[in-house]
Formats: C-alpha cells, structure tokens, sequence
C-alpha cells in the first residue's frame, strides 16, 4: 500500500526506533558538534487530514552519544542535563497544518512552545505486510531557555559552547491501530 499526502491512513502510529533516528548538532569552539539520543519512543496519530495529525514523543537524555564518552558524561551531569534529577526531553504536538508542527518541548522541568519544519514522507507497506508512516522534521533551540546553561568563556569574549541547537528528527512509524 502506497500512499501519497493526499491519501490519508487514519490511525495510531508507534514510532520505530531502529529505523529514527533523533540528533543534534551545536557549536564547540570553531567547529560544530553533532550527537543523537539512542532511546526514545512515541507516537502519531493521523485523523482524515494531515492537518489532524498528532505526535507525542519521549526522550531518554541518559542515552546521548556525541561519540566521546567523557563529553557525553559532561552532558548528563548537573552541568547540562542533569539527568539524576529531572525526567526525559519530550514534546507533545498541539497542531500540525502538513509542513509545520508546533508543540511543546520539555527539557529540564521547562517547557516551551517550538516549532518544527516538516516534511511528510507519506505512508508505506513494508516487507512483512506492516503499514508504515514517515516524517522528518527540524528545529533551532536556544539551550538556555530550557535552563541548558553551563559555558566557558575563552579568549576574545568566545564561548565555549553556542547557545543555538540544530534538532533534526527522522521518523518512521508501525501502524499499532486503525481508527
């Protein structure tokens, strides 16, 4: 079964994590940093429009791989994260018109509404009969509103760290129920 934008398959979708992926990219120093969450969940729910499309998702911080470890340790620690004291990152949609998605995204016990560009890749039968659904979708934070503050300041009134974050999501979902 494939399917364009146009043709609509209403029903909850279990967002598949070893075929999405959730990952980041922010400034260190000169050059820029990129990194990923390994575990996450959620869902989509899609309506007889696009535009009654909803998603809900939960990220695991303690999960964050920028392929250093000792970085990555840095970022769960009260300095970033703070993973051993406040829950998950995660975002709640509250609407979505085909290409852009606002919602409210949790990082630290602080939540804040973004907006995200996305692109629908429409819907899909995979090899095994199940019904898939695609998305991708990007965003630009600033780190401190969410109380992500740690810095060093360097050499010419520099930074460390840019308070800017790339968040670039790819989403494949399993059809879990018709509506």
């Amino acid at each position: 079964m494939t399917s364009t934008a146009t043709e609509i398959v209403a029903g909850t979708w279990t967002i598949d994590p070893i075929h999405s992926e959730v990952g980041f990219t922010v400034r260190h120093l000169m050059t820029k940093v990129r990194g990923q969450f390994e575990k996450f969940e959620g869902k989509i729910v899609t309506g007889a429009t696009l535009a009654d499309t909803a998603a809900e998702a939960s990220v695991d911080l303690n999960s964050v791989n920028t392929r250093d470890e000792q970085r990555d340790g840095h970022l769960r620690s009260a300095d970033f994260f703070d993973t051993e004291n406040t829950g998950p990152m995660t975002f709640t949609s509250t609407s979505f018109d085909g290409t852009s998605a606002k919602g409210n995204l949790t990082i630290k016990g602080v939540t804040r509404e973004v907006e995200l560009d996305v692109e629908f890749l429409g819907f899909d039968t995979d090899p095994w009969g199940g019904r898939r659904i695609g998305f991708e979708a990007t965003t630009e934070i600033n780190r401190k509103d969410f109380g992500v503050d740690f810095n060093i300041p360097l050499d010419g009134g520099k930074l460390l760290v840019g308070d800017k974050v790339s968040v670039t999501l790819s989403v494949q979902a399993v059809l879990a129920t018709d509506a």
